[in-house]
């Protein structure tokens, strides 16, 4: 048996080893290039989570689907749990934001959701951070904070105005001022008074022009 068996054993390995190898190559070159994305993904957050309302913060949100999507073998979804742990902390995040921001309690339940998504993320890729690094480690001046807060308050006020919900308020603080323009306004509302008798009454002279010399 044994005899019979190692040849056939070199030929199959001789012939389909190559075929392997190139597999295994390729299966690595997935795996490098899904942990790649992760990665991308995570830095951006990471990066930019005191601007939120930044295009890279943007476009990394709508790349977590993607990239802890898992993997397909023989045509079957296969996720870790990792990744399923951050795509559930994605969708309820996300969620949220479908939401209407009507009460104080708003902007802190987003941080913490977006804190869940980090925190998870960093659970995947490797990364031990607490939750307080997550939240409050980044470095944001406080003019941007500022400039934010403002870009979003103008925001809301001009859709307010522009849907009716808020009229534009008008005070008048002030006209332009002549004096002699006052002066002739009363200089004619007295002769128009003289012109009106008591009763109302418009009295008219008529004065017969006098003969050409």
């Amino acid at each position: 048996m044994s005899d019979w068996l190692w040849p056939t054993a070199t030929v199959v390995a001789t012939l389909f080893g190559p075929i392997f190898a190139v597999q295994a190559q390729k299966a690595i070159e997935r795996s490098q290039e899904r942990n790649r994305r992760k990665l991308w993904v995570f830095q951006q957050l990471m990066a930019t989570r005191r601007a939120r309302l930044s295009p890279d913060h943007v476009q990394a949100l709508n790349m977590i689907d993607l990239a802890f999507y898992g993997r397909r073998d023989f045509g079957k979804h296969r996720a870790t749990k990792t990744e399923i742990a951050v795509t559930d902390a994605w969708h309820e995040y996300l969620d949220h934001l479908s939401t209407k921001a009507d009460d104080a309690t708003w902007i802190p339940r987003g941080d913490e959701l977006f804190t869940n998504i980090l925190g998870a993320m960093a659970n995947d890729v490797g990364y031990s951070f607490d939750r307080v690094q997550l939240k409050k480690g980044a470095y944001s001046p406080i003019a941007h904070g500022e400039q934010e807060t403002q870009i979003q308050n103008m925001r809301r006020l001009l859709s307010e105005i522009l849907s009716g919900a808020r009229p534009i308020k008008m005070q008048v603080t002030d006209f332009p001022f002549s004096k002699d323009a006052t002066d002739a306004q009363i200089k004619l509302q007295g002769k128009l008074a003289e012109a009106f008798g008591e009763d109302g009454t418009l009295h008219v002279t008529v004065v017969e022009p006098h003969p050409p010399a």
